[in-house]
Parts: structure tokens; C-alpha cells; sequence
């Protein structure tokens, strides 16, 4: 059940959704890309020195109230509890990153996701993979292609974990593999902690944000590096110099309500710890 403390009518307004509220696979690819696109994956309160809560009452703050996105766990606890105060039926799920790795990679399952059960069939919803996130409804089927408003995706079978693959430049690069058990939700929290406080997660040093774009494009930064993503897998890419440029790049390409002191915080950080080449391979 739905926690009573949910507001739902502020969440439909933080997205812009003003459409049906019937739980239906059309609402559903709706409510996906109109949540991925109003609600940008960050994850600048690491850097900040505040580890993320997973509470509804902590979620709705930051991410409705507080206009500031979330990374995958905090962004796919509020869409799941928006899902079910609709009335849908969610299965709450984990997967393993081998995005920029191999295939079959032997990875931790840090990464959340659901399952959206309907008549059709079991779907994937995932708002918080950063700048690969699915912008509809994916059918956890191996083997068939499907369209997205962005890349075409689909599954693929390794070891019994569906792996979820994107069409980039002509070529099927994989994502994450799907764990088809249920997870308590005692299990994200273990894995909060782990990604928001294990020096070698990338999150305490490196400012990280992404967010689907108009026609089709999606948005990345890491660090001083903002790229712009084509539905081809063309990519046009541009440096930040200085503190303005942040600050306009983070308020308004990706929508985030953040101070002067706390987008300049980060920049220390980033100067101090963060990485100084490529961006991390989940983020490239």
C-alpha cells in the first residue's frame, strides 16, 4: 500500500503529467518520460557531505518540494511509491552495472529498478540509470527489439539475468543485467550506504548529472565535461571554465535548485578529488 504521507497531486505537478491516471501501459510510458525529463539523475549531496535518505517523507523534500534530482535508488523509490498510489503493481527489483564492462562481469547488485506487473505482461520501469535510463516501459522479454523515444533497446539472456542493451552508433552496447528475484526494500538501504560512502564509489569526488534532452538527445556532465547525446549516438561535447558556467549549466540544463555555496562546494571537491580524464564508464 501507498504510504499515507505521499502526496501524489505534487508529484504529477513536479513532472508536468496532467494526463489519464488509469494504471495502463499507455500512462505508464507517459508518466516514465515525463518523471526522467522533470527530475534529473545527480547526485551532488554526496559531494555535499549528506549521505541520501531513502524515506518517502526525506524524497518527496528533496525531489518535489526541494527541485533537485536524485540517483537510482531515490529516484526509483519516489516513482514506485507515485506508481503504486496510482494503483499499479510494482515489484521492486536490483540489477548489475556492466555498462563500459563485459557482458557477464561478476558485479554487486547496486543498482534499482522495478517491475511494473500488467495484463500485457511483466514491464521494466527505470527512471534513475543517469544517462542511459529507458524513457518508456520496457517488456522484461529476451529478444525483441523496442522502440523508446530515444535508443532502441532491448534484452538479452546471460546466466539467467536478463541484460538490458541499448543501440548506440549501430552497435548494441549492454547496461545492466536484471536479478529476477523481489528485493526488500532493507536491501536498497544497505546498498545507499555502500554506494554513498565507499571511497571507491565515483560519487563522492566527481559531480555527476544527467537528464533526456529535447529531440531525442540526453544530456550528461561529469565534472568540467557536459556532452550532448544524438538518437545516432553522435555526441557533441563542451568544457566548463568557471563557476558561472556551472552554476547555468546545473540550474537550468538540468534544472537542479542549488545555492552558489553549494554548487562552489562541489567544485572544490571536484578539484580536489575528483577525476581528471575520461568520465567514469557509467557515465560516459
Amino acid at each position: 500500500m501507498s504510504e499515507p504521507s505521499f502526496d501524489q497531486q505534487a508529484w504529477l505537478g513536479r513532472i508536468g503529467y496532467a494526463g489519464s491516471l488509469q494504471p495502463a501501459l499507455n500512462n505508464l510510458h507517459k508518466l516514465i518520460f515525463a518523471h526522467s525529463h522533470a527530475i534529473a539523475y545527480e547526485s551532488l549531496d554526496i559531494m555535499l557531505g549528506r549521505t541520501p535518505t531513502l524515506d518517502i517523507a526525506s524524497l518527496q523534500r528533496k525531489m518535489i518540494a526541494g527541485g533537485r534530482g536524485g540517483y537510482c535508488l531515490e529516484q526509483n523509490m519516489l516513482f514506485r511509491e507515485g506508481l503504486r498510489s496510482l494503483g499499479y503493481s510494482v515489484t521492486s527489483l536490483q540489477g548489475r552495472v556492466v555498462r563500459g564492462l563485459a557482458i557477464d562481469a561478476p558485479r554487486p547488485a547496486i543498482h534499482m529498478l522495478l517491475q511494473v506487473n500488467l495484463p500485457e505482461g511483466p514491464y521494466l520501469a527505470d527512471v534513475g540509470f543517469g544517462n542511459l535510463a529507458p524513457t518508456a516501459a520496457l517488456l522484461l522479454r529476451e529478444g525483441i527489439e523496442q522502440e523508446t523515444p530515444h535508443e532502441p533497446m532491448r534484452f538479452i539472456d546471460v546466466g539467467g539475468e536478463l541484460t538490458l542493451q541499448a543501440r548506440l552508433r549501430g552497435e548494441w552496447e549492454h547496461i545492466y543485467r536484471v536479478i529476477p528475484y523481489p528485493r526488500y526494500d532493507s536491501e536498497y538501504e544497505i546498498t545507499n550506504w555502500y554506494t554513498a560512502t565507499h571511497p571507491h564509489t565515483p560519487y563522492q569526488s566527481n559531480i555527476i548529472a544527467a537528464r533526456p534532452g529535447p529531440d531525442r538527445t540526453r544530456i550528461t556532465m561529469f565534472n568540467r565535461r557536459v556532452t550532448v547525446r544524438h538518437a545516432t549516438g553522435e555526441a557533441d561535447k563542451r568544457h566548463l571554465n568557471d563557476d558561472t558556467e556551472f552554476r547555468i549549466v546545473l540550474r537550468d540544463e538540468f534544472g537542479l535548485n542549488m545555492t552558489d555555496d553549494e554548487i562552489r562546494t562541489c567544485i572544490d571537491v571536484m578539484e580536489c578529488k575528483g577525476e581528471k580524464g575520461a568520465p567514469h564508464p557509467f557515465f560516459a
